[in-house]
């Protein structure tokens, strides 16, 4: 049975949509000052409930795309027991349709996605019955693995913890754990195994976010007291890309299709409602961070970088972006002599991706045939140009897992089109493509991931990539490319999936 629904999974990817590769992100120059400007925030948000179609969108929208801080939806279940207007597939393929509908919702609303290894069984009457269904103590390990491993600053929870019977018991369950590892996350004692990976992590405050749903109506959440709430305007509205948050938010919450969470965006201002549970409130109330240190002087030897991105912020041309692509490189460049591991690797990788942007550094690795084996040899056609002023050299490229580098040598001229042909050796030990939590057996409450540094990541783990060293400026930067498999549809054009 097992070895048949993983055979079911692995045809059920190959050909499902939701499931593709999408084609390379292509940012416009608006994209790219957005991406500048969250370089120089460092303050992260996780907002956590238990199924996909759970979380607020308007919330995560407004951390993301306003206030520019890292934000992260933990959902603690994929949502197998839920409905599915949209197809046949139930329990674990209706279960990898919500992981992607959560993936694609957190594109479009700026979000991350995480995930514990909780299973949605179905509906449960209390907290109770919840935690006994789920191994209680496994997805209290799993939220705490995501705290010290993710580091928030505030932490939402989207259900009260203090109405136990009195909704879902998911629900409420997301809610109690949640609030129990606010302070365990910070106990080296608790899950001492975890902090070879992670370290200890301490949040500063945590909040309840309520709705007009907790009230049973509109009316009755209007007329209630909320003297002990904070009051947050997030109807804001985005000059530069043309949207007000709500219709950010409808377009993230409408990808959750299979649940029939089709929304409509409005525009205006808008209230959402925060109660604080644990910490201290903040003395400006109209900013959740105040009392933070979000700047670049949070990290040892910081503030120099924050200095010279405020630089490039002010300076950057809307009509010529690669004119920050050196004093880029050199914030690349001096992140690299950071102690601090989080914000360094973080960093590193947004700004790589906003050189490439800035260039219109277009890097590609596309495999002959969509499928391979365990030990086969996987023939690729890398693709590699510039189309900027900025001097670049391709040094070499890597393949992944085989770990083989290929000298180059190839300067990159001015929108100069670089084609190359390698082959990447499959080692015989490469996992076979599937839902990874998924692989073993699980229980009723529980999937089982045996490997500890794969719990939370969303989505099925591919290995095959190639990395591509460019210097520029005579600093190298190494920019990693997932391979895929494309051609073009009669109708539909140019189409891309992963490589399985």
């Amino acid at each position: 049975m097992q070895h048949f629904l993983i055979s079911t999974l692995v045809f059920f990817l190959l050909l499902s949509p939701n499931c593709n590769a999408q084609q390379p992100q292509k940012p416009s120059s608006v994209a790219i000052y957005n991406q500048i400007q969250k370089l120089n925030f460092l303050g992260s948000v996780l907002y956590i409930a238990a199924h996909p179609d759970d979380e607020n969108t308007r919330l995560i929208s407004y951390f993301s795309n306003e206030t520019k801080a890292r934000t992260a939806y933990l959902s603690l279940t994929r949502g197998d027991g839920g409905q599915n207007l949209i197809g046949p597939q139930l329990r674990e393929l209706l279960g990898v349709i919500r992981t992607q509908e959560l993936i694609e919702a957190r594109k479009i609303d700026g979000g991350e996605q995480l995930f514990t290894r909780a299973n949605d069984f179905g509906f449960s009457k209390n907290p109770d019955e919840t935690l006994e269904i789920w191994d209680k103590d496994k997805v209290l390990a799993d939220i705490i693995f995501t705290i010290r491993k993710f580091q928030p600053d505030i932490i939402i929870n989207r259900f009260d913890h203090r109405t136990s019977g009195n909704t879902h018991g998911h629900h409420s369950a997301s809610a109690i754990l949640s609030v129990e590892s606010f302070i365990k996350a910070n106990d080296s004692k608790v899950f001492p195994e975890q902090l070879s990976l992670v370290q200890t992590w301490q949040t500063k405050r945590q909040f309840f976010n309520p709705s007009w749903w907790f009230y049973g109506s509109q009316e009755k959440f209007d007329a209630a007291d909320k003297s002990k709430f904070i009051s947050m305007q997030t109807g804001v509205f985005y000059s530069l890309t043309g949207k007000s948050n709500q219709e950010i938010a409808a377009l993230s919450h409408s990808c959750h299709q299979s649940q029939g969470f089709g929304s409509t965006g409005n525009r205006g201002e808008e209230t959402e409602y925060l109660e604080l549970i644990n910490g201290e409130l903040p003395k400006d109330k109209a900013n959740l961070f105040d009392g933070i240190d979000t700047t670049w002087n949070r990290v040892k030897g910081g503030k120099s970088i924050g200095e010279l991105l405020s630089k490039i912020a002010t300076e950057f041309d809307f009509k010529n972006p690669s004119a920050s692509i050196p004093d880029l490189a050199k914030a690349y460049s001096m992140m690299q002599t950071l102690d601090d591991n989080h914000w360094k690797t973080l960093k590193s990788e947004e700004i790589k991706n906003t050189i490439a942007a800035c260039a219109g550094l277009y890097l590609e690795a596309v495999a002959q045939n969509q499928e391979a084996t365990p030990g086969s040899l996987v023939k690729l056609k890398l693709e590699a140009i510039n189309r900027s002023a900025t001097e670049m050299q391709l040094v070499d490229v890597t393949t992944l897992p085989n770990q083989k580098s290929i000298p180059q040598n190839l300067v990159l001229k001015n929108n100069v089109l670089q084609n190359i042909t390698l082959d990447l050796q499959l080692p015989t030990t490469i996992e076979y493509t599937q839902p990874y939590w998924l692989k073993d057996k699980g229980t009723e409450g529980m999937y089982t991931v045996t490997d500890q540094k794969n719990i939370g990541i969303p989505d099925v783990i591919r290995e095959a990539k190639v990395v591509f060293n460019i210097k520029i400026n005579e600093i190298e930067i190494p920019f990693e490319r997932t391979v895929v498999f494309k051609y073009n549809d009669d109708v539909k054009g140019e189409m891309y999936n992963y490589l399985d």
